[in-house]
């Protein structure tokens, strides 16, 4: 599992004009080819009178599978620069179609290549990336005659909380990148003169939000 990976924040669209050619990107959230196809398939059925509606996806961890769709513009000039925005912003487990209503005027190849570039690149600054960090769930049970302390110590610290129980004794759950567990466990053995159990759950990713810049 990758330590960190980018993708799309949530499902949405956002649309652009140039000359007079109406561009809307559409994006979602896919882990598998088949999400991946049947999310394009909705999109031209509900976009069936558009001129093209071109397409480009990247999936798993590592970008393993890539694949791009001009749907009837010229060769290279619209799956291809859509494909190469997802992989220059590092984003992962992405599906993109845009759709184009002709305007009238024809950009040629250059300006096609811009075209579908921006309209990904502004749609994803719109729709918003998250960055997914892998994480260990760590529990750490001490008593309540250090909650005050370790409370405060622990809200303070740069490492996200999940869950505090108050139960016989004080359980806080919380979020620890692997490479920062050895100092965690450190910190926290001190903090409580070593009177603390500390427990490391399973691995996860923890969603942040993402700045967006353009290309």
């Amino acid at each position: 599992m990758q330590p960190s990976h980018l993708t799309i924040n949530d499902n949405g669209t956002h649309e652009i004009i140039i000359q007079k050619s109406r561009f809307i990107s559409h994006f979602k959230h896919t882990t598998t080819e088949v999400e991946a196809q049947t999310f394009i398939s909705e999109i031209k059925k509900q976009f069936a009178s558009a001129n093209h509606n071109c397409s480009a996806y990247v999936i798993g961890e590592n970008n393993d599978l890539q694949k791009a769709n001009d749907d009837g513009e010229p060769s290279g000039t619209a799956g291809v620069p859509m494909l190469e925005v997802l992989k220059k912003r590092n984003v992962r487990n992405t599906t993109v179609v845009v759709t184009r209503f002709f305007g009238g005027i024809k950009l040629g190849a250059g300006g096609l290549i811009r075209a579908y570039s921006r309209s990904v690149s502004d749609g994803m600054n719109a729709v918003g990336l998250i960055q997914r960090l892998l994480v260990n769930e760590i529990s750490i049970t001490f008593e309540y005659g250090w909650l005050g302390k370790m409370e405060n110590e622990l809200r303070q610290s740069p490492y996200p909380i999940k869950s505090f129980d108050y139960a016989e004794a004080v359980q806080v759950v919380l979020y620890i990148q692997p490479k920062d567990l050895q100092t965690f466990k450190e910190w926290i053995t001190d903090l409580t003169s070593a009177q603390v159990v500390i427990k490391e759950g399973s691995k996860t990713y923890l969603d942040l939000d993402f700045p967006t810049t353009s290309i």
